[in-house]
């Protein structure tokens, strides 16, 4: 505080500081527990807990910050004392941070090129050493050569000549030598005799023994002869480079006697101090390899090794040379000076390359040690910049960017707190109005959602009643009317559901999931929806899906299977012949069809009437018109983009009038009074599904001509999921071939769609006698013909070549016939049945399911089952269930025999409980139930409550078998306690959802429900039996 008043900053500035750094440390956890946790409890919370909380209250963010905006905002004193210095705090703070900056870039340049440094300076060293261990190697070998053939025969193999030739022929085995000689052990009383035998005296290597110096003009005649000693080691051979010190005597000079004396007792090869080489004075240094008569156990002692030793074998290196040549070979080697220093004396280093003058370099040296084998000696490698580093220009372009925009960010938040004041009333009042709105909105939503719960909890019980008695025997005018009493008590769920998703459109809490699913089941399940409308009417009705679509797909499956569910049921409830037809493509074969032009004939349609051209509904989209070359660039195939998909509905019904069409997707208007007295409906399905589309990032329209019929397309925008297509296919069917026999592609194409994704090839013909040409190719072989109704009654007396194929070709190889035909002509096609031979009928619409049953029973594969009114379940589905004790939980009666009744019609065993209290008794651990439904609004204690507790118990009671206190056996096959809960909701708003998921629960089912959702939610937690067993 002390620094702040010498720098002329008062007790008010001090004070908002001191407001600031209470909001950053505060604001944010203050305000998550106060709004998040303790306005759910507050009933819950004793006076003196109440006390404190408001004085947290107090304490927080918000009331520091009006009493801050009452104190300061709007006056003057803000704009003309304390905001002043708080900006000048604030750019000299700046200025200090730029600063930093700066030197932290430039110690991190320097850093990066003293790392540079490092890295050329040892690999220069690395490669000098490796090129000085191959020469070093190859004088190695060179001496065992000379033992074996020049001291171990009689006579020697090897004289000057042959030595000087050798070492000639193999110099560039050893880049870095500039000579090789030979020296040769002479005792004193051998003297005499070697002089004599070679022609020359031994002689000294200088006239001054203690210099390692040699003059330029050395010439060995004018050498002396070597003084008396017991041992001499004259040199015998040399390679011509170095033939002058043929007969020198190496014991004569100090530098090579140690060299020899250091070679023969360790067994290594020795280096010499660095020394001026005779002739050329430049700096080099010598290698000495004792040369032994035989080869020395690894155990020999020093003193045996100068007893074994017969000869010195010696290679001259030229340092400055060498190094200059390394340096030569290797890039930027100018960028770089390189001195090379015998570190034997660290006190005293003796420089072999380079000079020691530092003028203009950099300061940064770097060290590299260097091995070249001499235990004795140690050399290193000196590296430094030849260049003064450069000016850090990032580094003072980006402080004075910083520094630019903290000013800028300083300058704008000085206009901005100048303009506080302005506004601050009016943002005051937009609060409250929006306090007020929310309120509205709050009200509105537990509303819908009372609504709601009320009506779906006696709708679960009437449903769930008329599913049970449905189970039942009943002739057929009962179940006529069951049935119909389930379709009202449907119809009033989808109202609700309708008139919920309106008012989640209008507050703007509709939300969109995330999972994967297979697009092509949802229009499975669709169609199987609207199977038997369209069978009573005789409507022809198919699905379509591009190949070119993934088959799993990311995005909300729910949401999808409602819009084409609405289109699809406006269509269903205007045609009354012709067909209805579903088309899924990716959006780039759209724009492909769109810049093609090309018209489909006339009559090439599903049913051969009439209809809206669907590419006109395509056109009236703005990303089409707008963009269409740049979007067929755009859109890729690639793993990583979105997948943009078109879904058209096609009807041939009796159309929109023109004069209506522009109302269509209004809320609850329909096209004239007369539409919901004839077909009833609320007329909010259409903006629902405009609603829909929108948070899918799509767009839908249409075109409808009167008494012809509509096309509804709609866009979406989905992710790609990750599947393998194979996997979904039966493996049954996998290679086998069909033939389609149909006149029309389009309906064509929609049986080769269904049958490849059973995995079967399929080929498309026009009529009957190419079917014919067709399979009685050679090599071709067919499975299965399917022929469509029209084409097959069209010519009755091709019949008896395709009914008896079973005698010319036999059973096995005879391809099975079916006819494909509509419910309105299914009667005239068994009609003409008169013999056993005749082809069997596939009713549409098809559907990858039934076609699958079909084939199979056809092929030999499946056997037909009969259900009652009621359909029992599959038996693995029983399987499943079976012997599971599931415990149900609701205070309705009513509710809770409904579920038992349908989970007892699974297998399992069902206990009923009315209350949260008696859920807690009868899940307290160890227990025997696998799984609960628990309702959620319940007197005394609801749901939420329940389960909570539930989770408390089992935590416990795994805290005690963790601690070896209890037993796990009793876990129902698991090593600790947590049963499955799900929750029994009338409430289908998205926040109850996810407090269901928050309070510990694993899922939930809303009402009404049917048996099927009570097995699905609840089967996720169980294995199968064949699961079980393995």
């Amino acid at each position: 505080m002390s620094y702040l008043l010498a720098l002329g900053f008062d007790l008010e500035v001090y004070y908002v500081l001191l407001i600031l750094c209470w909001w950053a440390f505060s604001e944010i956890p203050m305000n998550w527990f106060l709004n998040g946790k303790m306005e759910q409890k507050d009933s819950f919370l004793g006076d003196n807990y109440k006390a404190w909380l408001e004085s947290c209250k107090k304490l927080s963010m918000r009331g520091w910050r009006n009493r801050l905006h009452s104190h300061y905002f709007g006056s003057k004193k803000l704009r003309e004392t304390w905001w002043r210095k708080l900006l000048l705090l604030w750019v000299i703070v700046w200025t200090l941070v730029a600063l930093s900056i700066f030197c932290y870039m430039n110690s991190n340049a320097a850093d990066k090129r003293r790392e540079a440094l490092a890295s050329m300076c040892d690999e220069r060293a690395s490669m000098l050493q490796d090129q000085f261990n191959v020469s070093m190697n190859h004088l190695q070998a060179l001496a065992i050569l000379i033992s074996t053939f020049h001291h171990s025969k009689q006579p020697s193999a090897i004289d000057q000549m042959t030595f000087a030739r050798y070492t000639e022929r193999t110099a560039f085995e050893r880049p870095l030598t500039s000579g090789v000689a030979y020296a040769v052990k002479v005792l004193h009383s051998e003297r005499a005799d070697f002089e004599r035998q070679h022609g020359w005296t031994i002689k000294r290597m200088d006239a001054q023994d203690q210099s390692p110096a040699r003059d330029d003009d050395f010439a060995t005649e004018f050498q002396q002869t070597s003084p008396v000693q017991e041992e001499y080691a004259p040199v015998i051979f040399a390679q011509d480079t170095v033939k002058h010190v043929v007969s020198l005597d190496l014991f004569s000079g100090k530098e090579d006697r140690d060299n020899v004396l250091r070679a023969r007792e360790s067994g290594k090869g020795v280096l010499t101090a660095p020394l001026r080489l005779i002739k050329s004075n430049r700096l080099g240094v010598i290698l000495t390899f004792a040369v032994y008569k035989s080869e020395l156990p690894s155990n020999v002692t020093p003193k045996e090794r100068v007893q074994a030793a017969i000869g010195y074998l010696g290679g001259v290196f030229d340092i400055e040379s060498l190094v200059d040549k390394l340096l030569h070979q290797l890039a930027c080697k100018h960028s770089i000076t390189v001195n090379v220093y015998d570190t034997t004396d660290p006190l005293e280093p003796i420089s072999m390359y380079g000079s020691n003058a530092t003028v203009g370099g950099s300061g940064v040296v770097h060290n590299s040690s260097l091995s070249f084998g001499d235990p004795f000696r140690r050399h290193e490698m000196h590296c430094r910049f030849t260049h003064k580093p450069p000016l850090p220009l990032l580094a003072v372009t980006t402080s004075i960017g910083v520094l630019v925009i903290a000013l800028l960010v300083g300058y704008i938040f000085n206009a901005a707190v100048n303009r506080i004041a302005k506004v601050e009333d009016d943002y005051r009042q937009m609060m409250e109005l929006k306090k007020r709105a929310e309120l509205a909105d709050i009200a509105k939503s537990q509303f819908l959602a009372t609504v709601s719960h009320e009506i779906r909890t006696p709708m679960n019980g009437v449903l769930g009643m008329l599913q049970m008695l449905m189970d039942t025997d009943l002739d057929l005018t009962q179940q006529d009317y069951v049935r119909t009493a389930q379709a009202s008590g449907k119809a009033l769920v989808s109202l609700i559901n309708e008139v919920l998703d309106q008012a989640k459109i209008e507050s703007g809490k509709l939300e969109l999931e995330a999972v994967r699913f297979d697009l092509r089941a949802v229009l499975d399940d669709v169609l199987s929806l609207f199977s038997g409308k369209s069978q009573e009417k005789g409507i022809e009705l198919a699905v379509y899906v591009s190949d070119k679509i993934p088959e799993i797909l990311i995005g909300d499956p729910g949401r999808m299977r409602q819009i084409i569910t609405n289109l699809m049921g406006n269509s269903i409830k205007f045609t009354e012949k012709g067909h209805i037809f579903v088309t899924v493509h990716l959006l780039e074969e759209v724009i492909s069809s769109l810049d093609e032009e090309s018209e489909s004939p006339l009559g090439n349609t599903l049913s051969g009437s009439p209809v809206a051209e669907k590419k006109r509904s395509w056109e009236t989209f703005s990303k089409l018109n707008r963009e269409r070359a740049v979007l067929s660039q755009s859109l890729s195939s690639s793993s990583s983009e979105p997948i943009h998909l078109i879904v058209s509905v096609e009807d041939t019904g009796v159309g929109i009038p023109r004069e209506a069409q522009s109302r269509v997707f209004t809320p609850f208007m329909q096209v004239g009074p007369s539409v919901s007295r004839i077909h009833g409906g609320t007329g909010i399905g259409l903006s629902i599904c405009k609603c829909l589309v929108g948070l899918m990032k799509g767009e839908i329209g249409f075109v409808s001509e009167p008494h012809v019929g509509s096309t509804f397309s709609f866009t979406a925008v989905l992710d790609r999921g990750n599947s393998d297509s194979n996997e979904l296919r039966p493996l049954e069917f996998q290679g086998l071939k069909a033939l389609v026999v149909d006149p029309r592609s389009v309906r064509a194409e929609v049986a080769r769609y269904q049958l490849q994704r059973l995995g079967i090839h399929v080929d498309i013909v026009a009529d009957l006698n190419e079917a014919l040409s067709f399979i009685t190719i050679p090599k071709v072989s067919v499975n299965m013909i399917l022929i469509e109704r029209e084409e097959w009654l069209r010519d009755p007396d091709i019949w008896p070549s395709f009914l008896g194929m079973p005698s010319k070709l036999g059973p096995s190889e005879c391809p099975k016939i079916f006819i494909l035909a509509n419910p309105s002509n299914c009667s005239k096609v068994n009609a003409v049945e008169s013999s056993e031979n005749m082809p069997a009928v596939i009713i549409k619409p098809l559907r990858t399911s039934m076609l699958a049953v079909t084939l199979q029973q056809a092929m030999g594969g499946g056997e037909k089952e009969s259900h009652r009114g009621g359909r029992s379940p599959h038996p693995s589905l029983c399987g499943l269930l079976r012997g599971k004790n599931i415990l149900v939980v609701d205070d309705n009666m009513v509710n809770l025999r409904v579920a038992a009744g349908a989970l007892k019609k699974y297998g399992a065993e069902v206990t009923c409980a009315d209350s949260g209290k008696k859920a807690i008794t009868l899940l307290t651990p160890p227990h025997r139930f696998d799984a609960c439904f628990m309702d959620i609004q319940m007197p005394e204690m609801d749901g939420f409550e329940a389960t909570k507790k539930i989770r408390d118990m089992e935590h416990s009671a795994n805290e005690l078998i963790r601690c070896g206190e209890a037993s796990a056996e009793a876990c129902r096959h698991a090593d600790q306690w947590h049963i499955p809960i799900l929750a029994m909701t009338a409430d289908v708003i998205q926040a109850t959802h996810e407090e269901c998921l928050k309070c510990g629960m694993d899922g939930y089912v809303s009402k009404p429900f049917e048996g099927e959702q009570l097995y699905r939610e609840v089967a996720r937690f169980f294995k199968s039996p064949a699961k079980e067993n393995q």
